[in-house]
């Protein structure tokens, strides 16, 4: 009151929403991925209007990927990607999953409080069973708990920090979902612990077509690989899927890969101008050739940071062990609460 009598004015500090991505470990980084998630992730990495955890998800890499050397391997290409096109690992929190042994015991906790009808209508689920019905099989064959239960380990990733907002693409939106489910169920039955999260999708954020028209996706074999030496990514930009239309016959870009690609990487006056160039019958060889000069320019100067950063591993684990500690700071005293809110404590 004293303050406002003075007519002084009295700043009121707000706490921070938290925002958590995950990135999982299975195969190397294409324009896709870069386009659709790691670049927006950089640049509110730089940004004061959020706590931002970032995670390297390499549990939730085993459910489809058996093999040691390539999780192992793509862990640090996905790091050393991020690190390299700009991440600021010291604003944010930059850690391995596999590093925070409080995730883990968190899915646990939360199995005992999710319904088998909820995971039972989890899309990737589903779309398991389909296919094994379609080929005739048993409706479980081959489907592992890990993948049955998948969206109680992204409910721990996401609860255990108390993100308030989930950047995922329209196919992610039901696990962000299914957290709110869960964290819900929780906190009726032992306390309100959770934040119950909200997924955000941003509808500017380009979904690549790949190669061969359908989207850009390791599982279709048709995607660009993020950091090509110079030469193979010209070379794999000529491989773009396009159709006869001869030079000087108009061409539609909302059908053409090369422009989405294209729009995804230019300036709005950059676009117009492609737009009107289509128009004007671009032959497709002068297209590909401008859409590799526009993608080198703006990967060129990473790519020198990414291949040091690959042959210095010690310095990607010192960020990344970095980033758990920091994790840890906040994951150690959570799970301490949640323990204590299920009678897991001490007798005395």
């Amino acid at each position: 009151m004293a303050a406002e009598q003075a007519g002084l004015a009295t700043e009121i500090t707000m706490p921070k929403q938290r925002m958590l991505t995950g990135i999982t470990t299975t195969g190397t980084p294409h324009l896709g991925n870069y386009v659709g998630a790691i670049k927006p992730a950089v640049a509110a990495s730089h940004q004061d209007q959020y706590e931002s955890f970032y995670f390297l998800a390499d549990y939730h890499a085993l459910i489809k990927c058996h093999d040691p050397e390539e999780i192992h391997r793509s862990t640090l290409e996905i790091a050393a990607s991020w690190l390299a096109l700009g991440l600021d690992a010291e604003r944010a929190v930059f850690y391995r999953q596999s590093d925070i042994p409080e995730i883990p015991e968190l899915a646990w906790l939360l199995n005992c409080m999710s319904a088998k009808g909820l995971m039972n209508r989890a899309h990737a689920y589903k779309a398991a069973v389909h296919e094994n019905e379609a080929a005739g099989e048993d409706a479980d064959f081959g489907i592992t708990m890990g993948l049955f239960s998948y969206p109680v380990l992204m409910a721990a990733d996401i609860l255990l920090f108390n993100a308030d907002k989930v950047p995922v693409g329209r196919d992610q939106i039901q696990h962000v979902e299914m957290a709110r489910d869960i964290g819900q169920r929780f906190n009726h039955h032992f306390g309100g612990h959770f934040v119950l999260p909200e997924a955000v999708v941003d509808d500017d954020v380009a979904v690549l077509q790949g190669l061969d028209g359908r989207k850009m996706s390791k599982s279709y074999g048709n995607t660009i690989p993020l950091f090509l030496s110079e030469k193979q990514l010209k070379k794999h930009i000529n491989k773009i899927k396009t159709n006869l239309l001869e030079p000087g016959e108009p061409k539609d870009p909302e059908s053409s890969a090369v422009f989405q690609i294209w729009q995804a990487f230019a300036s709005a006056e950059q676009t117009a101008e492609m737009r009107a160039a289509f128009a004007d019958g671009i032959a497709w060889g002068e297209a590909k050739k401008r859409l590799f000069e526009l993608v080198d320019a703006e990967l060129a100067p990473a790519r020198d940071r990414y291949q040091a950063l690959l042959e210095a591993p010690e310095e990607v684990e010192s960020t990344l062990q970095d980033g758990a500690r920091r994790a840890r700071d906040y994951s150690r005293p959570m799970i301490e609460r949640l323990r204590d809110a299920v009678g897991i404590r001490p007798l005395v």
